[in-house]
Parts: structure tokens; sequence; C-alpha cells
């Protein structure tokens, strides 16, 4: 920013403005844009991605694993789910300038180039599969470029424009971080590994869906076929049941796959309160009442951290 400041000499004349930069502005610049780059990562999903990572990497190496291996893990994780979303941004830019919740977003709001984002996004990807294959094995190294693949050209580019499956069929790469934690263990996958990545797939539904149903004119104006978008609200309820009865058998099934009580029990009490909360939202619905779908979005997170507290815990004792 330039400033203007009246000087008056000693003769008495008139005053001269003289011209000050102000050093202020730029720096404020350098960090507005700085957040935007920032914000195209979404840094939410991106910590709850890492949420269920390291926990899998402990199970798997039945304690504590390599320090180093577990930095350079949440460091290419964090990066390739960065990477994934910032390309998603820049994929979704016409369709995110159409909706509320999204239309402050960089691209939408022009505080960065879609080049610019698309560029970097590719060099995070570059760099986060660089780095899984360097430091760990060529398997997670091929699971996190399938998943970033995966979350932005069969998902985003495909699926969620054309199908009320979208959700669904997607839920694939939000579970993905758990093989790629394993996998960056052990070289390998085992059936545990699998039961918790059916954990994440199947609790993506329930924790989404109340999203969607909140959002849902959003998605209608941007021409988006999210479930509750094209079903009626008792199919989404009854899907929401489905998927969180599925999300809780599954973390049950995973109980006797190497862990014991510690993750067992408080598994099976948050359970309890995921599906108890599933069936409120329903009977809310079915009896006209005012939906709050919001809180089982809430909820559904506040289950899912607990759940892989628990693994973790397990495998430390």
């Amino acid at each position: 920013m330039i400033t203007e400041r009246p000087v008056s000499d000693s003769a008495g004349q008139p005053p001269v403005r003289t011209v000050v930069e102000d050093s202020v502005a730029p720096r404020r610049d350098v960090r507005a844009i700085v957040a935007a780059y920032v914000a195209l990562t979404k840094p939410r999903i991106v910590e709850l991605l890492l949420v269920t990572t390291v926990p899998a990497m402990m199970l798997a190496a039945d304690g504590l694993p390599s320090l180093w291996l577990v930095a350079v893990v949440l460091v290419g994780g964090s990066l390739a789910a960065g990477a994934a979303s910032v390309i998603n941004c820049y994929i979704d830019r016409d369709i995110d300038q159409l909706m509320r919740r999204t239309k402050r977003r960089p691209l939408p709001a022009h505080t960065v180039s879609p080049r610019s984002a698309l560029v970097f996004g590719l060099t995070l990807a570059v760099i986060s599969v660089a780095l899984m294959a360097t430091f760990t094995n060529l398997l997670a190294a091929g699971l996190t470029l399938a998943a970033i693949v995966y979350y932005d050209v069969i998902y985003t580019l495909w699926l969620k424009r054309t199908t009320a499956a979208n959700t669904f069929w997607g839920g694939a790469c939000g579970a993905a971080p758990v093989l790629i934690g394993w996998a960056a263990v052990t070289g390998s996958l085992a059936p545990a590994a699998w039961a918790l990545f059916g954990v994440v797939f199947f609790w993506q539904m329930p924790h989404f869906y109340p999203l969607a149903m909140k959002y849902k004119d959003d998605y209608a104006r941007a021409g988006i076929p999210m479930l509750p978008v094209v079903a009626s609200t008792r199919r989404v309820n009854a899907e929401i049941l489905i998927f969180a009865w599925l999300t809780v058998l599954t973390s049950l099934a995973a109980w006797p796959l190497g862990m014991s009580v510690v993750y067992g029990v408080p598994t099976l009490v948050v359970g309890g309160i995921f599906v108890v909360e599933a069936h409120k939202l329903a009977r809310r619905a079915a009896s006209g009442q005012a939906v709050k779908p919001m809180r089982l979005f809430h909820w559904s997170t506040t289950y899912l951290t607990i759940v892989f507290a628990a693994v973790a815990l397990d495998a430390l004792l």
C-alpha cells in the first residue's frame, strides 16, 4: 500500500506531498496468498485422514513403529491428501462458484488462478508419491498414487457428477490411508488392515449424508446428484441406518483380528451411541419433526476418532 504524507517547508510554502511505502500491506498480501493455498488443501480433511493412518501403523507394528517412518508417512500422507484436495478444487471450480458453502474457496473467489492451483496440486502429488517410494516401499507408494488418481479422476470427474451412489463408490479414497499406513510398516496387507479399511469405508455414508442433507439445495443448484438431492428423506435415512450398522459391525469384526478388550469395549460403547443417533435422526424425519442432521455429522467424527484412538491404545498395551 502507498500513502501520502503532507510535509511543510521552512518558508511556509504549501505542503509538499511525499510518497511513503507501507511495508505492512505486502506482508499481509503474502499471508493471504499462503492462507489461500493452504485452504485449497482442505486441512480438516487431512487431519481426519491422519487420525486413521497412525493407529493403523501402530497395530501393524504391534506397538510404536519407527518415529522416522511415522514422520515420513504423516508428511507424505498429508501432501497426498492435500494434492487430491487441490486438484479436486481445480476440477470443481465451476460448481463451487454456484454453491453458497463453497463459493468463498480460493478459486471461485479468484484468490488463486486455476493454472496455479493445478500446478500446486500436481507438484504436491509428485512429491508425496516420491517421498513414499523413497522412504517406505512400492506398495505404500502405489496405494498413495492410486488414492489420488481415484479421488480426482474416478470420483470428482465422473462419479460425483453422474450418480447418486457417488459417496459410496468414492468411499475407497477416504479409507485408503488405513491401507497406506499398514503397507508402509509391513510391505503387505493383512485381514486387520482390510477390516479397518471397511470401518472407514462404511462410516463415510452416515458421516457425509447428513452434511449433504443440510446443503442439498446447494448441490441441487450445482446439478450434483447427491443422494439427498435425488432421493426421498426416507431413503436417505434408511441408507444412513444401514451404513451406520455396517460401520459398527465391521468395527466389531476387527476385534478378534489382533486386538483386545482395550479396543473392543470402547468401540462397542461408541458404536452403540452412533447407531442410536442415526435412529434418532430417522425417527425425527419420519415423525415430521425438524431434522438436525449436523448432530449426527459431528458425532460421527467423534466416533471415528475414539475407535482409532482405541486401536492405537490397544497396540501400545
